[in-house]
C-alpha cells in the first residue's frame, strides 16, 4: 500500500508520499506529519454517499432496508481535511458525527459490473459524513443542508492504494471516548457493488468520491469536542467542532428544528418519545 497526502508547504499545494512519520514532497522535501497542515487528499468533482448500509444501522432505527441502495450528494464546498474545524452553525443544536469509509475513482466509470468495478477504484480515505439534523425537516431526501453545509466533509488523513476494504474495523472516538465499533464486513452492500451501481447511470470520473455508510451509533457532538475516526489500514481522521460566528439568516428560508424527525435521528437507540419508541428514517 502507498499513503498520499496533500499538504500545504512552503505556501504551496504539494502532494507528498508517507514515509513512517514524515512525508516526503516530490522535490525531496520533508515534514514531519505531526507539523504539517493537511488539506483533502483529493480533489473530488463530485462527493455521493449512500444513505443506509451498515446492518448495525439498520438494527438502530428497527427498519426495513430498501431491496437496493438509495443515495444523496454533498456539494464540494462541503469538503474539509484532516485537523480542519467542523462549524456548528450558532443556534444549531443536532450536529452529528458518522464514521465511513471513502471510496476514491481512479478512471472513467461508466456501466460498468461489479467485478470490474475495483479496476476503477484508485483507492480509500477515511471520511466524516456529518449531518447537521437541525434542517432534516426541511430538505426531505436530498439532504442538502443536512449533509451539505460547510465543512461538513472531512477528508484524510491520507489517500490509500491498494487497500484490502474487507473485514475491516471502522471507529469513531469523541473526546478519547469510543463511540461507533463496525467493520466493513456489516456493509450490505460491498465498495464494489456501490461503485458498479452509480455507474450504471452516472458518469464516475477521476478523484470523484464515494461515502459508504456509518455503523450504528451516530450521535450529538458539541463544540470543542474533539471527533476521530479510525479505519485499520487508513490511519485516523481528526476533527474539532467549533461554534459558527453567526446564527443562519432567519429572515428568509427554513430555520432550523427540532421535531419528531430531528430528534429521533440524531438520537438514535437513545431517544424515545412518550415512552414508546418512534420510528427511525434515517438519512445516512
Amino acid at each position: 500500500m502507498t499513503e498520499y497526502r496533500r499538504i500545504l508547504l512552503g505556501g504551496a499545494v504539494v502532494e507528498t508520499v508517507r514515509e513512517g512519520e514524515e512525508l516526503v514532497a516530490r522535490d525531496g522535501r520533508r515534514v514531519k506529519i505531526a507539523d504539517a497542515h493537511h488539506l483533502s487528499p483529493v480533489q473530488p468533482g463530485k462527493i455521493i454517499a449512500v444513505h443506509l448500509n451498515h446492518v448495525s444501522r439498520v438494527h438502530e432505527f428497527q427498519i426495513k432496508l430498501s431491496p437496493t441502495p438509495t443515495y444523496f450528494q454533498k456539494p464540494t464546498t462541503s469538503l474539509n481535511a484532516h485537523n480542519g474545524e467542523i462549524v456548528r452553525p450558532k443556534g444549531c443544536k443536532w450536529l452529528n458525527y458518522e464514521g465511513e469509509v471513502a471510496i476514491v475513482i481512479g478512471k472513467r466509470a461508466r456501466n460498468i459490473s461489479q467485478a470490474e468495478a475495483g479496476e476503477y477504484i484508485a483507492g480509500y480515505t477515511i471520511a466524516n459524513d456529518f449531518g447537521l439534523h437541525d434542517f432534516r425537516d426541511t430538505d426531505a431526501g436530498s439532504m442538502l443542508r443536512v449533509k451539505g453545509s460547510d465543512t461538513l466533509c472531512p477528508l484524510g488523513p491520507g489517500f490509500v492504494t491498494r487497500w484490502d476494504f474487507r473485514n475491516k474495523y471502522l471507529r469513531t472516538y469523541v473526546n478519547g471516548e469510543l463511540k461507533q465499533d463496525g467493520n466493513t464486513a456489516e456493509m450490505t452492500w460491498d465498495m464494489h457493488y456501490l461503485v458498479a451501481d452509480i455507474a450504471r447511470n452516472i458518469t464516475l470520473e477521476p478523484g470523484d468520491v464515494l461515502l459508504s455508510g456509518t455503523p450504528a451509533n451516530s450521535r450529538p457532538v458539541q463544540p470543542g469536542d474533539l471527533v476521530e475516526v479510525e479505519v485499520e489500514g487508513l490511519g485516523r481522521l481528526s476533527n474539532r467542532i467549533v461554534e459558527g460566528p453567526a446564527p443562519i439568516r432567519s429572515e428568509l428560508g427554513a430555520q432550523p428544528t427540532e421535531s419528531e424527525e430531528v430528534l429521533s435521528t440524531a438520537l438514535g437507540g437513545d431517544w424515545e418519545f412518550r415512552g414508546i419508541r418512534a420510528p427511525k428514517k434515517p438519512g445516512q
